[in-house]
């Protein structure tokens, strides 16, 4: 089982568990953490949806985040992401967001941000946001390493019932 099923496993079990619902932005891993999330059997009783939001123009179009929502904030970092979690959550109208923002390489983007660089925020009835260097110019894998924090930081924002 590779990392991404089993992070997967845990969080479905915890949604399923505490009957909560989740919602995906995610950037440069182009989709891998919905597909983890999908991947789990009985998916459909806590995902309600995500999407792939890569550049400006699909922000604007899937997201409804305007320049002017942009004010003061920039792409790959931890309040963009948070701000992605947040407007996923509610867009989709899920208990919680789960977004990713970053640099799969190999080479870096083009806000001065290195290869391997990620920003990852969940947003729900807590919210945490997180960064990851890899160090790594592997575009592939930086996506994954990219898909397993933010599926970490979910679980760690996923408390099991007592």
């Amino acid at each position: 089982m590779t990392k991404l099923e089993s992070l997967a496993g845990q969080i479905a079990a915890r949604l399923i568990e505490r009957k909560e619902t989740i919602a995906v932005a995610e950037s440069s891993t182009g989709g891998l953490i919905a597909a983890a999330l999908l991947a789990v059997p009985g998916a459909s009783a806590y995902f309600i949806g995500g999407t792939v939001v890569y550049t400006k123009q699909s922000r604007a179009a899937l997201m409804d985040i305007s320049d002017a929502d942009m004010a003061g904030l920039r792409p790959s970092t931890e309040p963009y992401a948070l701000l992605l979690a947040r407007r996923a959550r509610d867009k989709i109208g899920a208990t919680w967001g789960l977004s990713e923002t970053g640099a799969t390489g190999p080479s870096g983007n083009r806000y001065g941000d290195a290869a391997g660089h990620t920003c990852v925020a969940v947003a729900g009835p807590a919210e945490k946001t997180a960064t990851l260097e890899t160090g790594r110019a592997d575009r592939r894998a930086n996506m994954d390493a990219f898909a397993v924090r933010a599926l970490e930081l979910l679980l760690e924002a996923l408390p099991a019932k007592v």
